[in-house]
């Protein structure tokens, strides 16, 4: 498994797609699970730029987990969101349910991503949104980089503000030092 970790607009879903159709992985996009699957007061707590509960968020991701084989390497996106998935996480993977490959961190400025999100047109890209994913980024998912890194895994962080395939460049290039393949 790799996973991906950034704030929304670093990029994170346009990667995952990439290496999926280049090399046949599967691509669990969470923002585009709970954009399916959310609905009523939940869905526009969501469109605000709020994050679904740590207990809901790890039962749709482990319903997800239930219904592929998780021997074959996927990227997650855009989970876990906290150290309490953070920690559920870990535990399946300690527990021999996956094998955790690599943990890619994009990296990428603010002025970047505004710009990103401003262009892409979706309703939960208003600026208020934008400013509070940032907000909740650094306070809730930056721990998360620290919390994996205390439990002794190699988190690599990507410069996300470069073109499209120049990221995807470095990604291959990361995932070929750490596996010898991609």
């Amino acid at each position: 498994m790799i996973i991906f970790l950034g704030v929304t607009g670093s990029g994170k879903s346009l990667q995952g797609k990439l290496l999926a159709d280049e090399f046949g992985y599967v691509w669990i996009s969470t923002g585009d699970i709970l954009r399916a699957l959310i609905t009523g007061e939940k869905r526009r707590n969501m469109l605000t730029g709020k994050l679904i509960n740590d207990d809901e968020m790890i039962r749709i991701i482990g319903k997800f987990f239930e219904s592929i084989d998780l021997k074959q390497q996927l990227i997650l996106d855009g989970f876990p969101r906290s150290i309490v998935q953070t920690d559920w996480l870990i535990q399946q993977s300690r527990t021999g349910a996956f094998e955790l490959t690599a943990i890619i961190q994009f990296d990428v400025s603010e002025a970047v991503v505004h710009d990103r999100l401003t262009k892409r047109c979706r309703p939960d890209d208003t600026e208020e949104s934008i400013n509070k994913r940032f907000e909740e980024y650094n306070s809730v998912t930056m721990p998360i980089i620290e919390h994996f890194q205390s439990e002794g895994y190699k988190v690599i962080k990507i410069d996300a503000d470069k073109d499209p395939q120049t990221i995807h460049q470095n990604v291959v290039a990361v995932l070929d030092d750490i596996t010898g393949k991609t």
